[in-house]
């Protein structure tokens, strides 16, 4: 487990032909990945506007996260706390509302090759449906929902939670629970982990 092989992904991943059209922008993959990260953040994709800074969650929605987590821009930006690792590296394009999902075989790809680098993983905080759906898959759940109401039944592994975009606002007035005591027990658990 090295730095080193990292970087090695990461080059692969650039000059891989699936990801030609993105390379040829001077577009960079969106991702942290050290091997001493603690805890692992999976998304979706990167918009636009992250993936042009190429960096994660420097947003209105990475505002809201940061809250949640309960952590300052510092300890979430240190690479051997936090890592980041969409579903897709890459701005997957408009759609009619909102963004493009992300490729369907990017994670099994790329996902696999990254988490064999990073052994000391404590948790990994699913955020939103495409990542929940990914990694849990569990077919007791009727939807997204679902999910985050029985996170503590994906610990100690998987905390699942809903994506902290502003969109998401009708989301949380209809459940306050997900602030009221939810979040509550993932600040608890980060800090379990990083103090």
């Amino acid at each position: 487990m090295s730095i080193q092989k990292i970087e090695k992904i990461t080059k692969a991943i650039i000059n891989h032909p699936d990801n030609q059209e993105f390379t040829k922008l001077g577009w960079e993959p969106v991702f942290t990945a050290h091997p001493k990260a603690k805890i692992l953040l999976i998304a979706q994709a990167p918009g636009l506007k992250t993936q042009k800074i190429n960096s994660p969650f420097h947003d209105q929605s990475g505002k809201r996260l940061r809250e949640w987590l309960d952590v300052n821009e510092t300890i979430f930006y240190n690479p051997t706390i936090f890592a980041i690792m969409p579903m897709d590296f890459y701005f997957p394009g408009k759609a009619k509302h909102g963004d493009l999902p992300p490729r369907k075989d990017f994670a099994d790809k790329w996902h696999p090759l990254l988490l064999s680098e990073m052994p000391n993983l404590k948790l990994t905080i699913l955020i939103g449906s495409y990542a929940v759906n990914y990694y849990l898959n569990d077919l007791d759940q009727p939807n997204l929902t679902g999910y985050v109401k029985d996170y503590q039944k994906y610990l100690p592994n998987y905390f699942p939670i809903i994506h902290p975009s502003p969109l998401n606002g009708p989301w949380l007035k209809k459940n306050p629970w997900f602030l009221e005591d939810t979040i509550p027990a993932l600040k608890k658990t980060i800090h379990s982990i990083i103090d």
